[in-house]
């Protein structure tokens, strides 16, 4: 009676173990760009190009199509008021260079910009970006989160919990008034701004900020910030250890 018992018990945590959903995908990344009121045409259409810039860079390419059998699943959004969040890229992985040159394709022909004046809710988009990619349910759920000030609408960011973020680790690219041409920005708030975001914005294991000196730095910022955030050693391509139930 019991070599059954123990052998019924030793099928059970097998059938456990086999039952753990194992991820395709090794990282989702959702990208939220600012376009809010503060964000003039000229600002706008640098930050797009950047990002396709960025992403059709070789070093760049090279990390993202690493571990093919396990890849980087990408979003891009738009982010302004409370529940103005618009995807420019839908979720897709990254299997191939040409998949990065369509996308930045997209990037760089995309004019259909929302305009009038938006706030800055940051704090929604912080839980809109998060919950896309924890529902991607890859290995890594990342939000890489822009922008050139604090939020002004909604909730403040810290006080956003893990009921409505997750698991989601969340890294911020700071952008900085370093061109004076935009007057509603001041070039004594960067530091500040970084500040705010390290101290609100920034959570999860090993999150970081990058910061662009203003939008004609954009490329290069997000250029280290992407390499920073899908290269080895960070992610481990054997994935998440099985558990035993």
């Amino acid at each position: 009676m019991r070599a059954v018992l123990a052998l019924m018990l030793g099928l059970g945590c097998a059938m456990a173990v086999e039952a753990e959903p194992r991820a395709e995908c090794r990282q989702a990344l959702a990208l939220g760009l600012d376009v809010s009121g503060s964000v003039d045409a000229r600002e706008y259409r640098l930050q797009l190009d950047g990002l396709a810039k960025a992403l059709t860079d070789p070093v760049v390419r090279a990390a993202f199509l690493q571990g093919p059998s396990v890849p980087v699943r990408l979003m891009v959004f738009e982010w302004s008021g409370l529940t103005d969040q618009r995807k420019l890229i839908g979720w897709q992985d990254i299997t191939s260079a040409t998949q990065l040159d369509r996308i930045a394709t997209t990037l760089n022909t995309t004019t259909d910009r929302r305009t009038g004046d938006q706030p800055t809710a940051l704090a929604a988009a912080m839980v809109y970006g998060a919950q896309e990619a924890l529902a991607q349910e890859c290995w890594h759920p990342v939000l890489d989160i822009s922008g050139d000030g604090p939020g002004n609408r909604g909730a403040h960011p810290g006080d956003l919990t893990a009921d409505s973020l997750g698991t989601v680790v969340i890294n911020g690219l700071v952008i900085g008034p370093e061109n004076r041409a935009n007057t509603t920005k001041n070039l004594r708030n960067v530091r500040t701004l970084e500040e705010h975001y390290r101290d609100y914005v920034i959570r999860g294991a090993g999150a970081f900020i990058e910061t662009a000196l203003d939008y004609e730095d954009f490329a290069r910022a997000m250029r280290r910030k992407l390499l920073r955030e899908i290269s080895p050693p960070a992610l481990s391509w054997q994935g998440p250890a099985q558990r035993v139930q």
